[in-house]
């Protein structure tokens, strides 16, 4: 039987349509570039920030335990999808070049207003 359809052969039908917050919002991809951010407002009235590109990044020295400030050079790796390197899309999971070596996002980039990352 094709889908959406009764063994009868009758129609299901759709209960009801989706609410405005049950919808899906836009996909935000963040990119390697100067720090663009931009405010959403979200369920509750509330704002939300969110990064739309960025050239820096708070890494995190786990031997030191020692926060620091670093520019984005490249972005080496990312294992989700390795198209997504050669275009400079900074996500979770992705290896960054930094001025001390290579470094993990730790933080979703396109959820938060910040790039998180640890030296490897």
């Amino acid at each position: 039987m094709k889908q959406g359809r009764k063994i009868s052969g009758g129609k299901y039908k759709e209960r009801r349509k989706k609410k405005l917050f049950e919808r899906k919002g836009a996909v935000r991809v963040v990119r390697l570039g100067a720090i663009k951010k931009k405010k959403l407002r979200i369920r509750g009235g509330k704002i939300k920030t969110v990064l739309l590109s960025a050239d820096e990044a708070n890494v995190i020295d786990k031997k030191t335990r020692k926060t620091s400030k670093m520019k984005i050079k490249n972005v080496f790796e990312t294992p989700s999808n390795k198209f997504l390197a050669r275009q400079n899309v900074l996500m979770k999971g992705a290896i960054i070049e930094t001025e001390k070596g290579k470094a993990k996002i730790t933080n979703r980039p396109s959820q938060e207003a910040f790039v998180e990352a640890e030296i490897i």
